[in-house]
């Protein structure tokens, strides 16, 4: 076998992997946002003030579980973690960016845990809830240094507005002990500028990737 047929073949084997990885990323994000908007509908009286973990459950000591939401929620978050955790994988055997790969992993692993523990399951659910904004803020910053062109710059702008958002969370809420700049929005709408954005994220990620995979592709066949 040829050194030209052994390289073209390896990259068609990457080429592969990075299409099966761009296509579970941008699953994913497609995943979360059509389940949470699927169980907001069918949560009687439910509102985007309302923070989104209470679609699967609100917290103690009194939580309301409401049916179907409450599933469809919870399915959702474990479905878009086992989706980007496989996209993890795929990205790391065809590209071996461990700053990109490892945190991603993180994030996705957060994620499915969140659908483990529904909010009433304390502590449980807020530290992986935490753990899903941090990881997912901190991977889209870092996937700026691993991605090139525009997508670079829109992953620091993604993940910087969130980590923004969060922090400033924490800021008002513990330090300063008063309502931040978006306090208006409740804290449904504040919690939506966290993970929106890291949604948005991985949804681009998957694409970018896939797109990747497709000039692998082009490559293996000159």
């Amino acid at each position: 076998m040829s050194v030209r047929t052994v390289l073209s073949n390896r990259l068609s084997v990457d080429a592969a992997d990075t299409a099966v990885a761009g296509t579970s990323l941008s699953l994913a994000g497609v995943v979360a946002f059509m389940g949470i908007i699927t169980a907001e509908v069918l949560y009687p009286g439910y509102s985007t003030r309302q923070e989104i973990s209470d679609l699967g459950s609100t917290v103690p000591p009194d939580p309301i579980i409401v049916e179907p939401s409450a599933t469809i929620f919870n399915t959702t978050m474990l479905a878009t973690g086992v989706l980007i955790l496989v996209g993890a994988a795929f990205a790391h055997r065809a590209l071996a960016r461990r700053t990109l790969t490892v945190p991603l992993a993180v994030f996705g692993a957060a994620v499915f845990g969140v659908g483990v523990f529904p909010g009433n399951v304390t502590p449980w659910h807020g530290l992986f809830a935490l753990a899903t904004f941090v990881a997912g803020g901190v991977t889209a910053v870092l996937a700026s240094r691993a991605v090139d062109g525009p997508f670079a710059v829109l992953s620091l702008l993604l993940g910087g507005v969130s980590l923004a958002v969060l922090a400033s969370v924490f800021l008002y809420g513990l330090v300063l002990a008063g309502p931040g700049p978006l306090a208006s929005l409740g804290a449904g709408g504040v919690e939506r500028w966290v993970a929106y954005p890291l949604l948005l994220w991985v949804t681009l990620l998957g694409g970018y990737l896939l797109g990747d995979g497709e000039a692998g592709r082009d490559r293996a066949g000159d």
